[in-house]
C-alpha cells in the first residue's frame, strides 16, 4: 500500500511518499534519498522497506527551492541536482525532517519507534537526524561531507551504521579516516567499509550498483532495524 502524504510545518506544507507494510503497525523509517530527491529508486527502496515491516516515509527534501522535482540519473538530472543543492538550507531541512519523523511517528500505523536512512546526501540528513532529532536508530549509506559535522559526533547517542564504498572520491579514504577516527570510539557505532564497491552501490538497475556490497549492507541494516526499532 501507498500513498502521498503531506507534511505541515509552520512556513509550509511538503509532499513524501508513504509505503505502508502489511502488518497493523510496524517502526517508522525516514528514507532520505540522494543528490537527486524522493525519486523513483528511493520510492522503490521505501518500497523495500515496507515489504519488510517498516512503515516508510520518502520526503521531497527539494520542496522549498522547487517543490517535487524527482531527477532522473542522467547528466540533466545530476547538473538540476548540484544547482539545487547548492541552495539547500541543511539547518532548515532538519528541522522539516523533524516534523516529518513527528508525522510519522504519530501515523496510526507506526509503533511509535522511529529511525532514519539515508543515501548519499541522505547520508549525511542520517547522520544529522542521529545528532539532532529523536531517531532510536539510523543508517548511512555513502554519506557526503559527514567530516563537516562531527562536531556533533556526541549528540549521536542512538545506535547507528554507516556504510562506505571503497572507490569513492565523493567519499575520499582521508574523509573516512576522519570519521572513522571519531565515530568509531562510540560503542553503538558501526563502520564498514565495502572495498570493492563504488559511491551509490545500493542503486539497483544503474551501473554503480553491486550486488554483494548491496545485499550485505541490506543484511546489517535491517539486522540494526529490528534489534532496535522492531
Amino acid at each position: 500500500m501507498k500513498n502521498k502524504l503531506s507534511i505541515a510545518t509552520n512556513t509550509g506544507s511538503y509532499s513524501a511518499y508513504l509505503a505502508v507494510p502489511r502488518v497493523q503497525k510496524g517502526p517508522g523509517l525516514l528514507v532520505l534519498p540522494e543528490i537527486y530527491n524522493s525519486n523513483h529508486h528511493i520510492r522503490s527502496v521505501a518500497d523495500q522497506f515496507a515489504d519488510a515491516g517498516f512503515l516508510s516515509l520518502a520526503p521531497d527534501v527539494f520542496w522549498r527551492i522547487r517543490s517535487e522535482c524527482y531527477l532522473p540519473y542522467t547528466a540533466d538530472g545530476l547538473q538540476n541536482a548540484r544547482e539545487m543543492n547548492q541552495e539547500l538550507d541543511v539547518n532548515q531541512l532538519i528541522n522539516d525532517l523533524g516534523v516529518a519523523l513527528e508525522t510519522l511517528g504519530n501515523h496510526e500505523r507506526c509503533s511509535g519507534l522511529v529511525g532514519s536512512v539515508g543515501f548519499c546526501l541522505g547520508g549525511k540528513l542520517s547522520f544529522l537526524c542521529a545528532a539532532r532529532l529523536e531517531v532510536q536508530a539510523a543508517v548511512s549509506y555513502y554519506g557526503v561531507n559527514i567530516e563537516n559535522y562531527l562536531e556533533e559526533a556526541d549528540q549521536v547517542t542512538c545506535p547507528m551504521l554507516l556504510h562506505f564504498a571503497g572507490n569513492d572520491p565523493r567519499v575520499p579514504a582521508e574523509a573516512r579516516r576522519r570519521i572513522e577516527e571519531r565515530m568509531s570510539k562510540k560503542p553503538d557505532v558501526q563502520i564498514h567499509l565495502y572495498e570493492n564497491a563504488e559511491h551509490g552501490f545500493n542503486r539497483l538497475g544503474y551501473p554503480p550498483y553491486h550486488e554483494t556490497a548491496a545485499k550485505l549492507a541490506w543484511e546489517r541494516t535491517t539486522a540494526l532495524f529490528s534489534d532496535y526499532l522492531g
